[in-house]
């Protein structure tokens, strides 16, 4: 009876714990900085709404009329007083802006060495997919400690891929690609959420990040369904569809090269400077003719409606794995 007493006390003090506690864990490598900002936005805006509703309440008490033949005194303005509530509040603007600011490159520029997760959005799940091929439904498996990138897009109607620990969250588009990273600081499971209202079974639409340990997380990989890499899939594809005929990597074929193209600006017949990425592809596999490369004719046949979203994406993993040096040895 006295254990039983015991547990039962030590789950209400963890349950109201969980319940006092105002934030979600900070498992992110960014997470601390973005909580401490919205701490500093929350207490200026409480102290400025006591601190003008008290002065309004004096006000009222201090300079009521008190008889109906009182006349109000001259006011004489304060030059102090008015520079005071000028510079105070815009030097609290400035450091707002340049605080805000700078967080917000960082969230938004993942590092060079990120390591890219490819996500699809559907009425109503997550399907995720690891450069190495496997492949995950509303669960993600990554490591502690390495920057993660994920490129996103939907299959039907915006969603929104949040994951409250990680403080991250992101607008996942049809027709396009919007990306996020994030680094997780500590293993554990973490929910996953859609934060757009994508139907009727939207709030079924969940899922688990599990952060592992770089010895667990390659376990994990190894243990895994054995698949071919996303980049080797892209490659059966593009032989397929004989996109290797016009693209030859010496660039003498009837289309451009694309080894070392992603990434890079790429000039087009109009005179446009345009960077090769996600979008750029895509667009150039819906609607080829409107994104024609100089010195090239506009030969290409739309793909629309005969790639799913997968193999656009898996097309994107091979021309990204087609790197600079390749382009030198192929010439």
């Amino acid at each position: 009876m006295m254990t039983g007493s015991v547990q039962s006390a030590r789950s209400v003090a963890a349950l109201a714990a969980m319940q006092l506690q105002l934030q979600p864990p900070q498992a992110s490598s960014i997470a601390g900085q973005i909580d401490q900002l919205y701490y500093l936005l929350t207490g200026i805006t409480l102290f400025f709404t006591v601190l003008i509703f008290s002065i309004i309440f004096y006000f009222m008490v201090k300079y009521r009329r008190r008889s109906k033949d009182e006349k109000p005194q001259d006011v004489h303005p304060s030059l102090m007083l008015e520079l005071g509530w000028t510079i105070i509040p815009s030097l609290i603007c400035v450091v707002i802006f340049v605080w805000s600011s700078s967080l917000y490159m960082r969230a938004y520029n993942p590092p060079a060495n990120a390591v890219e997760v490819f996500v699809i959005g559907k009425q109503w799940m997550w399907h995720l997919q690891h450069p190495e091929g496997p492949r995950e439904i509303n669960e993600l498996h990554i490591p502690v400690g390495v920057p993660i990138k994920l490129t996103m897009t939907s299959q039907d109607v915006i969603h929104g891929f949040y994951v409250p620990d990680f403080r991250v969250k992101k607008d996942v588009l049809p027709g396009r690609y919007t990306s996020m990273w994030f680094e997780a600081t500590q293993e554990g499971t973490f929910h996953l959420f859609c934060t757009e209202f994508c139907g009727t079974n939207h709030s079924e639409m969940i899922g688990w990040v599990y952060a592992m340990s770089p010895k667990d997380y390659a376990e994990w990989l190894a243990n895994g369904e054995k698949s071919e890499s996303m980049a080797q899939e892209g490659e059966q594809i593009f032989n397929h569809y004989t996109c290797n005929y016009c693209h030859v990597p010496d660039g003498s074929g009837r289309g451009p090269s694309l080894v070392g193209i992603f990434g890079k600006p790429e000039k087009l017949a109009s005179g446009e400077m345009r960077m090769v990425d996600e979008d750029l592809i895509r667009h150039a596999l819906m609607e080829p003719n409107s994104v024609p490369v100089a010195g090239f004719a506009p030969i290409m046949p739309t793909f629309k409606g005969q790639f799913t979203e997968d193999q656009i994406l898996q097309l994107i993993a091979y021309v990204k794995s087609l790197g600079s040096q390749e382009r030198a040895n192929a010439k």
